[in-house]
């Protein structure tokens, strides 16, 4: 029984550890506003998701902005969300074997908006709202930290950056430690049926020990996960919520975060 207790307290050490967000020179908490999900946008509108339209309407009602970055095949940082245009614009296509000019030819469900530069969103939002930005971490190759990053260094807003990729979230651990940086996560095999160890992993948050996140934002329909629930209560770190979609689902998420990311809805 001793023996079972001795695993048990150290299993429960090394988790512990394991999900551990940074804990010392944590940069300045965000603005304390509700984030637009991809912009003010409706996709059967004249304002889809990730398009400066979509962008301007949230600037104008003054709320703060979530986005997508990633680079196409010339090396441009544009924002979207999805790897492939096949939801978004209908044809099946990878923007990473796309040049951004050949990207503006496809608009973004039937209407007069393209795929923005991450450049001309910036110029837009001009620091009028913050901005939560998801780097899209393909795979190893990848550069959208590197050239998100040189972009940023420019731009004189409020903003901080979030992946669901933990190689992403450590690229800013190393390279730009006081930049405010956040892991994404939730519940991939309840919502999504994926079972690989990664995802196992990634739900319960057990890269924090390498990424050493500022902030958890998590899917607001697993908001009783128990790492999730830890961070926020045993170490202090920041909850987003992603993506409330109603005013009673905002209500029931209030308990269990401090931010709140929107879509379908005005809060």
């Amino acid at each position: 029984m001793k023996k079972i207790t001795k695993l048990a307290l150290k299993a429960a050490a090394l988790y512990t550890a394991a999900i551990t967000p940074r804990l010392f020179h944590r940069p300045k908490r965000m603005p304390d506003v509700y984030y637009a999900h991809r912009g003010l946008h409706d996709n059967t509108g004249d304002a889809p998701e990730n398009t400066l339209a979509a962008f301007a309407k949230a600037v104008e009602k003054g709320y703060g902005i979530e986005l997508d970055v990633q680079v196409t095949g010339d090396g441009q940082v544009v924002v979207a969300h999805d790897f492939n245009l096949k939801r978004i614009c209908g044809v099946d296509r990878d923007i990473d074997t796309l040049t951004y000019h050949e990207l503006c030819h496809y608009p973004l469900y039937e209407s007069e908006q393209t795929v923005p530069l991450f450049a001309d969103v910036l110029k837009l939002v001009d620091g009028k709202v913050p901005l939560i930005v998801e780097l899209k971490y393909k795979n190893s190759r990848s550069l959208v930290c590197e050239l998100t990053d040189h972009l940023l260094r420019g731009y004189g807003g409020v903003y901080c950056v979030e992946s669901f990729h933990p190689a992403a979230v450590f690229w800013y651990r190393l390279n730009r430690p006081q930049v405010c940086r956040g892991q994404l996560s939730g519940n991939f095999i309840k919502h999504e049926g994926k079972r690989s160890p990664a995802h196992y992993i990634m739900r319960g948050l057990l890269t924090n020990f390498l990424t050493a996140p500022d902030f958890i934002a998590y899917d607001c329909r697993d908001r009783h996960a128990l790492s999730l629930t830890l961070c926020r209560n045993l170490f202090g770190c920041p909850a987003v919520a992603w993506t409330v979609k109603s005013e009673a689902e905002l209500e029931v998420c209030r308990e269990a975060f401090d931010y709140f990311i929107f879509e379908g809805f005005e809060p």
